[in-house]
């Protein structure tokens, strides 16, 4: 099922949205800072997938985009929950409307 362009657009929009809201969001700004932190002493070593930093680098990784999929798809959860109750509305409404005709 195709959507029509300017509700491609609106999600589109609304991804945009939602993506720079949470780049700006202080527990994932904080997590990443760790991360660069890690990573930088990634590269302080001479072997670099056996050391403690890699690890810790990786594991920094992981919860930083864990944390930025949590959120992106609980926002998109409470926003198609709200696009499915207000279609809803709408479609009960027209259906009240037409029941008094």
């Amino acid at each position: 099922m195709d959507f029509p362009p300017w509700m491609q657009r609106a999600i589109q929009a609304r991804l945009d949205e939602v993506t720079a809201r949470i780049e700006h969001d202080p527990e994932l700004s904080r997590v990443r800072g760790e991360t660069d932190e890690a990573f930088e002493a990634l590269f302080a070593g001479k072997d670099v997938e056996q050391t403690s930093e890699y690890a810790e680098w990786e594991n920094l990784y992981i919860v930083s985009k864990g944390i930025e999929n949590e959120r992106l798809y609980m926002q998109g959860l409470r926003d198609g929950i709200q696009l499915t109750a207000s279609l809803l509305g709408q479609s009960m409404l027209v259906e009240r409307g037409n029941e008094s005709d």
